[in-house]
């Protein structure tokens, strides 16, 4: 009978140590969900780029407007060679990290060791150590057909030209830079074949671009995201050379662009990303023309959300109109459009929508001179 009453004193203190252990644990749950997701956003450009980098960030803000327990720090290391270590070394920090930018492509494999970690990344997939895309339980990556905004931006370009000379402005030619690029150029070419003008698509040789594969995709590639002297003198180069409209699709490296175009006088810009009409004021004067939108702001928050929810989904999606994630700007008050550009932008709109015409990307098989529809 002792013998006994000894298992059971054990067996009730056994059951006693694991319903301690339950309710640190649910206890120890519920401090992390008041704390808050630790939110760090990793970029190149800063998250006041006024661009990419910072609706990006804006979209970290909107979660943290209905969330206020979350917090979030920015990290900036400009050099591209070293943002996976940038990354590495804060990893551990925090629950979620919001990474913009193909030169981020690479952190697949890290997060393969590390999956407790949730990754939100912008305009590419992972890939392993072998650069293999890949698709990870705890990494929603979001990519966009910027050749949509693009192609937009290119139609609206030659409509409004008085030269008859545009360009198109990068940073590096990274894959949705070498998109903004070719719809572009799609867009004057367009433009050219259907509404009755002639403008031509100017281009430095000495910035000319090389894509990811190797492969030369000309254009006029600053070279970096957070280079605005260069950026200036590129600019400065093409209005030399008599473009008077430039779209800008570089980053901070944009900043130099913007700059020579304000120095310069007719020369107009349109923006990319996200609306840029408050950066174009000269005086009293806009020289925005519109922007091309790529809206990540939106789907950043949305995956936050979903985090905080339980309900996130590791996967690779290809954002674009369908989702209305691409577009331009066409609200009033925001732009520099004439009726008759936003009327032919409306009727191109609808047809890229509906499928009819789908413009070049850097790796859709199609070029700027060869698109469905055009």
């Amino acid at each position: 009978m002792k013998k006994i009453m000894v298992i059971l004193l054990a067996l009730a203190a056994a059951g006693s140590f694991v319903g301690c252990t339950k309710k640190e644990a649910a206890n120890s749950g519920s401090a992390q969900a008041a704390a808050g997701l630790k939110i760090g956003i990793v970029t190149t450009s800063g998250v006041d780029d006024k661009s990419f980098g910072q609706d990006c960030y804006n979209g970290i803000l909107d979660f943290i407007k209905s969330n206020s327990e979350a917090t979030v720090t920015p990290v900036k290391e400009p050099d591209i060679s070293k943002v996976l270590d940038a990354v590495a070394d804060v990893i551990a920090d925090y629950d979620v990290l919001v990474l913009p930018g193909f030169q981020f492509a690479p952190v697949g494999q890290l997060l393969l060791d590390n999956p407790d970690r949730k990754v939100i990344l912008v305009d590419t997939a992972p890939t392993d150590a072998a650069g293999k895309t890949i698709e990870l339980d705890n990494v929603y990556s979001m990519q966009f057909h910027e050749e949509e905004s693009g192609f937009f931006a290119g139609i609206a370009a030659a409509l409004e030209t008085k030269t008859g000379k545009v360009a198109v402005v990068n940073g590096i030619a990274f894959p949705s830079n070498v998109n903004y690029q070719y719809g572009f150029m799609s867009g004057v070419n367009y433009a050219n074949k259907h509404y009755g003008v002639n403008v031509q698509c100017v281009a430095l040789p000495s910035y000319s671009g090389t894509d990811v594969t190797g492969k030369a995709v000309g254009g006029n590639y600053i070279g970096g995201f957070a280079d605005e002297a260069t950026g200036k003198v590129i600019g400065s180069a093409l209005i030399d050379q008599g473009a008077d409209v430039l779209f800008v699709a570089a980053g901070s490296s944009g900043n130099g662009v913007f700059t020579a175009a304000k120095e310069a006088n007719g020369v107009a810009l349109v923006g990319v990303d996200v609306d840029q009409y408050d950066d174009g004021f000269k005086g009293s004067e806009n020289i925005i023309l519109t922007s091309g939108l790529k809206v990540m702001h939106s789907n950043v928050t949305k995956q936050l959300q979903a985090i905080k929810d339980g309900t996130f989904k590791g996967k690779n999606e290809t954002l674009g109109a369908s989702t209305d994630s691409t577009g331009y700007v066409s609200a009033q008050g925001r732009h520099k459009l004439s009726a008759n550009t936003l009327s032919k932008l409306q009727e191109a709109y609808g047809l890229l929508k509906a499928g009819t015409i789908v413009p070049a990307a850097n790796f859709n098989g199609h070029t700027p001179e060869n698109f469905p529809g055009l």
